[in-house]
């Protein structure tokens, strides 16, 4: 529990974000008024569900108020039958990439099945006693970030099986930026799914909205949606998440971080996974003599059991007190890191090279596309690699806002 402790204090020390920059200052009225989860907006949908047998989709970010929204949902009399489990499941125990297998709630004696274990969609029978399935998981609105995958195989059984899903809205904290390359067909995979960007700049509920909209379903399905909105929220309301969304962004700072720092897992570089600071330092051992910054990645159950460069001294860069307002007055990801680091390894015929790496991704299906990598090898300046981006992020853009439902 200390890694939500931190959090808690830091969400408290963050009281002052939304004055983070003038581009993104408030009115004065929506100052006062704090982003409303969809999920806490219980008046909104409770009568909805009445009668219903219901399966949800949920993990620990899935709260009203302070309660996991199945404790506070069943106590109010809702008849939940069956919970889905994504990525770290129900509880957000798991190690990223561990496979989770189905279970017992404990506390509510409820089954819980998992989607990151034998199977990632719903199957027919799991189906087969539920009327509504809700979706109630925090995205941090990367490419990346499995939950939009689940979001499609869960669409994708409603769909199938003739059933509606309610979407229980939450912010993006990564909402203002929607930067990076465009997806390339061939380098499609559990890490990148379609042609969008990075950060794509969407919620879940617009996401959904996307999926339907784009006829990214497989065989083209329709899924019947009932999205509960945030209240309060813009793309560019800055937001603190209450509780971290996965074990390694355990932090406010990590979060808006991390749309910069993953694409480095398909590189040999550490982004800090095995300390209790991940997705906030860079490092790597053979960077000894170029920094004077280190850290060691050490065995951590339920983060990182065998994290890259394990026991072993990294040296690099310290981001934990970085200014991450430059990401709300830029609205980009950064590439100076990256850069930076590919420039100051020594071999850097190995900076790629996944054989000489434990990481869990490869760089170009972490980047969507295989010249950015050919790119920075070559020392093509930033804005360069930033041009090669377009047409397809501006087209993403305006395919974007077909689907928003927040300004």
């Amino acid at each position: 529990m200390k890694f939500y402790a931190f959090f808690s204090a830091l969400l408290i020390a963050s009281a002052t974000l939304p004055a983070l920059t003038p581009a993104l200052t408030e009115p004065q009225s929506m100052q006062r008024k704090a982003p409303v989860t969809g999920a806490d907006q219980t008046a909104k949908y409770l009568p909805y569900l009445k009668g219903k047998r219901v399966g949800m989709l949920v993990n620990q970010t899935s709260t009203i108020g302070n309660k996991l929204s199945v404790d506070s949902l069943q106590s109010l009399g809702v008849k939940i039958v069956k919970v889905f489990g994504p990525e770290h499941g129900f509880r957000g125990n798991a190690s990223n990439g561990a496979k989770v297998d189905d279970a017992v709630d404990a506390k509510t004696g409820i089954p819980i099945i998992s989607l990151y274990g034998k199977h990632h969609k719903p199957s027919k029978e799991d189906m087969a006693d539920v009327d509504l399935m809700i979706f109630d998981v925090q995205d941090v609105g990367c490419r990346f970030y499995t939950y939009i995958n689940t979001l499609q195989y869960v669409m994708e059984a409603c769909a199938e099986n003739g059933k509606e899903l309610m979407i229980l809205d939450r912010p993006n904290p990564n909402g203002f930026c929607v930067d990076g390359p465009i997806l390339e067909d061939h380098l499609r995979s559990g890490i990148g799914r379609h042609r969008i960007p990075i950060t794509h700049g969407m919620t879940i509920g617009e996401f959904a909205q996307m999926l339907n909209g784009e006829g990214w379903l497989a065989n083209k399905a329709q899924c019947k949606l009932k999205i509960i909105k945030v209240a309060n929220y813009t793309h560019d309301t800055p937001y603190v998440l209450p509780v971290p969304p996965s074990p390694n962004l355990n932090t406010p700072q990590s979060i808006l971080l991390y749309p910069s720092l993953c694409p480095f897992e398909g590189t040999i570089v550490s982004q800090g996974r095995g300390t209790h600071f991940p997705f906030t330092v860079l490092g790597a051992p053979a960077l000894k003599g170029k920094y004077a910054f280190s850290f060691k990645p050490v065995s951590i159950p339920g983060m990182s059991e065998t994290p890259l460069h394990q026991n072993n001294d990294c040296y690099g860069l310290d981001l934990r007190e970085y200014n991450t307002s430059t990401f709300y007055q830029t609205r980009q990801i950064n590439l100076k890191w990256l850069i930076e680091l590919y420039n100051a390894y020594p071999e850097k015929e190995k900076f790629f090279d996944m054989s000489f790496s434990k990481q869990m991704g490869n760089f170009d299906k972490l980047a969507g596309t295989e010249n950015l990598k050919k790119q920075i090898m070559a020392g093509t300046p930033e804005a360069e690699i930033r041009k090669s981006w377009e047409p397809g992020l501006s087209n993403y853009k305006k395919m974007r806002q077909k689907y928003l439902l927040y300004k």
